[in-house]
């Protein structure tokens, strides 16, 4: 029996690996580079931590706007499609991006180019977004019981992006920005070739919903409504993103600012994060096996509170990098629970606009941050950032105790 098992185990995992795991791979690194580098390009080329807290709103904004349009025409077009035409779109604006800075590396019109890219990369993005964790939800639901696996092999390519993503930003900002920016439009193009293998949206692009962005969000906010356990666990998560948020808003204008750090030592924080992340990801793996959702979930928010209560009142720029590695690790515990969870519950004929709305209330508070860290002067972000980790505490304290006895939890 095991032997007849382990071949088709083997193949099912050769087919995620082709089908999902490489498209999101490329995806994921263009993702973590444009996130995390553009702000550090914004305050490399103007020097100012408000307009690089300015950007940051810029970037999220348009994203937020994208969902309700992301979610719907997932649904109706099929992940693969979706995919593909969003790679192929971001590659193209940053193409056009690298060639307007190498002409005007600095003044009015690199100023401006910034900016752009910051609200284009931040939407295309985010259909692509959409449209591998449909896919990667669809493949959890075929993996059954084993689904928080599937999950956390999905975080693991985001966290692992994430570990290089950052790092290698700063790295090639130090060249200049043209080298970054191709170097992100070069894995675009590669997401969108290998997109042509991803597998569609469950629902057949045929039989899926002809609704409108406003339509799409409202059925996928009805969803999140009808499901109470998916609902307590976003209001928590979106606090905590907040206090999260403030912390990659500010964290260009703490570091190199504060700390007297360079650039790269922004994307080392963010890469030193994403290792431990990883790390963490792999242990909830098996501590979901044994324990089940809520403890790990209820573990993790307790170390992410206490971090990012320590977290502004670090004294120098290691124990800074330590708290938030710690910080970001246990929020990817959290995001394990939150995915396996969703894909369990969600409908499949509604995965995607219950995906946009609820990817849209969890990043509400990105441009936020982005706001805050614009208004705020430099030396009063320490007090910010304390009373925000005082509501993410709050809000996770709430929604687990909610929680602790809610079914869907207890497996």
């Amino acid at each position: 029996m095991s032997a007849a098992v382990t071949p088709r185990h083997a193949r099912h995992s050769a087919g995620l690996m082709r089908s999902i795991y490489l498209p999101r791979t490329a995806d994921a690194l263009a993702f973590a580079m444009s996130t995390y580098g553009i702000p550090l390009l914004v305050l490399a080329t103007t020097r100012s931590a408000a307009l690089t807290g300015a950007a940051f709103a810029l970037e999220w904004v348009p994203r937020l706007a994208a969902f309700g349009w992301a979610g719907s025409i997932v649904d109706r077009r099929g992940a693969a499609v979706v995919f593909q035409l969003a790679s192929l779109g971001r590659a193209l604006a940053l193409a056009v991006g690298a060639v307007l800075l190498h002409l005007h590396p600095s003044g009015a019109v690199a100023g401006v180019t910034v900016m752009v890219l910051a609200a284009t990369t931040g939407v295309l993005t985010e259909f692509s977004y959409i449209a591998a964790e449909t896919a990667g939800a669809a493949a959890g639901r075929r993996a059954g019981a084993r689904a928080h696996r599937v999950q956390a092999v999905l975080l693991g390519i985001d966290q692992t992006a994430t570990l290089a993503g950052p790092a290698l930003a700063g790295v090639l900002l130090l060249a200049g920005p043209p080298p970054m920016l191709t170097v992100i439009t070069v894995l675009s193009l590669l997401a969108a070739l290998l997109a042509l293998r991803t597998p569609p949206s469950p629902v057949a692009p045929a039989q899926a919903p002809k609704v409108l962005s406003g339509a799409g969000l409202l059925t996928g906010w009805r969803t999140i409504r009808s499901l109470p356990a998916l609902g307590w666990l976003v209001t928590g998560l979106t606090l905590s993103n907040l206090a999260t948020g403030l912390l990659q808003a500010a964290g260009p204008v703490i570091v190199v600012q504060h700390f007297g750090q360079s650039t790269t030592a922004v994307g080392l924080i963010w890469s030193a994060a994403a290792a431990v992340t990883l790390l963490a990801v792999t242990i909830c793996r098996f501590a979901l096996d044994r324990l089940g959702l809520w403890p790990v979930g209820a573990a993790c928010a307790t170390l992410a509170s206490l971090a990012c209560l320590a977290v502004a009142q670090a004294p120098d720029y290691l124990s800074y990098l330590v708290l938030v590695a710690v910080l970001m690790a246990a929020d990817g515990g959290m995001t394990v629970v939150l995915r396996t969870l969703r894909s369990r519950l969600i409908p499949p004929e509604q995965f995607g606009s219950t995906l946009s709305a609820t990817i849209l209330i969890l990043l509400l508070p990105f441009p936020i941050a982005g706001v805050l860290t614009a208004l705020t002067p430099p030396d009063a972000l320490g007090h910010v950032i304390t009373a925000c980790a005082a509501l993410q505490a709050l809000g996770l304290f709430c929604a687990f105790a909610r929680l602790r006895t809610d079914p869907a939890l207890r497996t």
